[in-house]
């Protein structure tokens, strides 16, 4: 099996996998550019955020609304062109086997995403090498997956089938196909990148946000079984998937970025799945590097990780009091 992108100083840290399922068909690169079609259908007030709200300390242990996200904070630069697109991560509730400090990255342009690079801490991602480099039995599609109770969740490439991997067996544990979801760009965001299911973690567990042929391209949000990937329950919104960058999860709110590339955005919709309502808002967020290709919430740290342009990227964020 190549492993062409390590390199000989990193051959011996890769975990082979006992099976392999892969796909041999290739991706269309064109397939990597989908069309914004430049609308969104909104059904509520905008709602600015005051310079009050931004006040004062804020309550960790607690939930409410996102008012604030801080400048980015840049920890790394890919160095190859395979980390244009990519996901990094840590595990809000890691197990033992790999503890809360450990940094998980995977590159992920190609037509055969399987490698998982694994970090001790910040630091380590910034400095250099991986310690630990795990082969996915099954390609991953896009930027989507996400960490969560030592496990990584992604979808499998040309498929809605979601998969669980476990990191101490090194074995795929779950799977199950997310009913009716578009996949391999039906429904992306507007950078396209086959990103049709994104896989979140927020303070009330694991999420999908995805579209379906019957919501029209509306965003889903299915609340997923983490140990078998049963969905729960699911909320279907009024904002079109192609219209909005990227999505994510904050105590059981979806909130949504508008634009990949523009330095100075803002997050522009929130939906509650408690209430099942949702308003437009206006939250300014940066893209420094002006092509943000995933965006993610990490409950433990209370932070937005997002991967620009290369960088691995993370923003603060300061969330109202609960009303």
């Amino acid at each position: 099996m190549c492993l062409c992108l390590l390199g000989p100083a990193l051959s011996h840290l890769v975990s082979r996998p006992v099976n392999t399922r892969g796909d041999k068909s290739s991706l269309r690169d064109s397939a990597w550019h989908y069309e914004n079609p430049g609308y969104q259908e909104l059904t509520a007030v905008v709602t600015e955020v005051s310079a009050p709200n931004l006040e004062g300390p804020t309550d960790i242990s607690g939930c409410g609304d996102l008012v604030w996200v801080q400048e980015p904070e840049v920890h790394r630069k890919a160095d190859s062109i395979a980390g244009k697109y990519g996901v990094w991560m840590q595990d809000p509730e890691a197990k033992e086997t790999y503890g809360p400090e450990m940094v998980w990255r995977i590159d992920a342009v190609g037509s055969e995403v399987r490698q998982l690079f694994g970090y001790e801490n910040i630091d380590q991602l910034s400095r250099g090498f991986p310690t630990k480099v795990l082969l996915l039995p099954e390609s991953m599609e896009s930027t989507g997956a996400t960490m969560y109770r030592g496990s990584l969740y992604y979808q499998r490439r040309l498929s809605r089938t979601l998969l669980r991997y476990d990191l101490q067996s090194e074995s795929i544990a779950a799977r199950r196909d997310l009913p009716h979801a578009g996949f391999h760009g039906q429904f992306p965001y507007s950078w396209g990148g086959y990103t049709d299911i994104d896989l979140a973690v927020d303070e009330n567990g694991l999420w999908a946000i995805y579209s379906t042929n019957k919501a029209k391209g509306a965003i889903m949000i299915s609340q997923l079984d983490p140990h078998n990937l049963e969905v729960k329950g699911t909320w279907e919104t009024k904002i079109r998937k192609t219209s909005v960058a990227n999505a994510f999860m904050i105590c059981g709110n979806l909130y949504t970025v508008a634009s990949y590339t523009s330095p100075n955005t803002t997050i522009n919709y929130m939906y509650d799945t408690a209430t099942s309502q949702d308003k437009t808002i206006s939250v300014p967020f940066k893209n420094r590097y002006r092509y943000n290709s995933m965006v993610d919430y990490n409950p433990a740290q209370r932070k937005l990780y997002a991967w620009d342009n290369y960088y691995m990227v993370s923003y603060n964020v300061r969330l109202g009091k609960q009303e």
